[in-house]
């Protein structure tokens, strides 16, 4: 990415003080709940789950540049929350994101940093690439170390990197990788309770179940669930560690939010943001929940707009 751009992007970031805030003052006044809704399982409009990271906004055109240029993720158009709030967006695969949220939302836990064990959360993006020189000579072009890959078996290799903000990413290379996984984003959560977590993932949240695999590079028994080109992968390392309840969180786009606020409230459902509209915003509703370690799972809806009258 050209440096202007890299500034553009970050000037218009470097405002945005954080998510909640974008969140809670702008939500309407209107209630969008369906007394009538039957609890089900969310319906998906997006073949992807989009993914968004948090973090301090002083390191905004570095988070841009790991992301942008030493990753390869496409930028995208930032979208315009308010009249000082930008969320910068950038593509995986066909139809996913990243999303970069300058700014520490308030009454969250932060610990991107340390071990990859050493909280409860999300602590992992995965992205795999087909050339380990190729993501070495990026990272290197970019500014940052050289990763260190190690193989890891079936001709595969892997490097544990740290964002700008601490957060930890794994470069993993499978030359004979198909089209889809390297489409693909793998999201890594360790857990505290791993059955509560496959029955919230599973169930209430409505991703496939895949069958459980050994992690090399984490030496522990993941659970995947996908949906399209997303994966989320639990494992647990531990009951009693801290929790990072802010650094990352999932957004999942649907078509039937009522139904899924309806069949939160039965399951009990820990709610971060109700369910509500966003001004500026007209058709859209987004409603977000907590996971059981405290994790961001939000769920968004954008209705078909009126036709314009003539």
């Amino acid at each position: 990415m050209k440096r202007a751009t890299i500034a553009a992007l970050t000037g218009a970031a470097i405002a945005m003080t954080n998510m909640a805030r974008a969140q809670s003052p702008e939500l309407a006044t209107q209630s969008a709940e369906d007394p009538n809704a039957v609890p089900a399982r969310p319906v998906f409009k997006q073949d992807s789950m989009n993914i968004f990271r948090r973090f301090p906004a002083d390191i905004t055109e570095q988070m841009v540049k790991f992301y942008n240029d030493a990753v390869g993720l496409k930028a995208l158009t930032p979208i315009q929350l308010t009249k000082t709030q930008r969320m910068l967006l950038f593509r995986v695969g066909a139809t996913g994101q990243i999303k970069l949220a300058a700014g520490l939302t308030p009454g969250r836990d932060y610990r991107p940093g340390g071990d990859i064990d050493a909280a409860t959360g999300i602590r992992l993006l995965t992205f795999t690439f087909p050339d380990a020189e190729e993501v070495t000579a990026a990272f290197k072009a970019a500014g940052f170390d050289a990763p260190r890959f190690k193989d890891i078996g079936g001709g595969k290799q892997a490097a544990l990197v740290k964002d700008p903000g601490g957060f930890n990413v794994e470069l993993l290379v499978d030359p004979k990788a198909t089209e889809a996984a390297l489409r693909g984003l793998e999201v890594g959560i360790n857990v505290a309770d791993l059955a509560r977590s496959r029955d919230f993932y599973g169930d209430f949240v409505g991703l496939e179940a895949l069958p459980p695999v050994e992690d090399p590079v984490l030496g522990v028994t993941k659970y995947p669930y996908r949906h399209g080109e997303t994966t989320v992968s639990l494992w647990s390392a531990g009951k009693d560690l801290p929790a990072d309840t802010g650094s990352s969180g999932i957004q999942y786009v649907i078509g039937n939010i009522q139904a899924v606020n309806a069949a939160a409230k039965q399951r009990g459902v820990t709610v971060q943001t109700p369910l509500g509209g966003i001004r500026g915003f007209p058709g859209l509703l987004t409603v977000w929940f907590n996971d059981p370690d405290g994790a961001t799972d939000y769920f968004y809806q954008m209705a078909r707009r009126p036709p314009a009258a003539n």
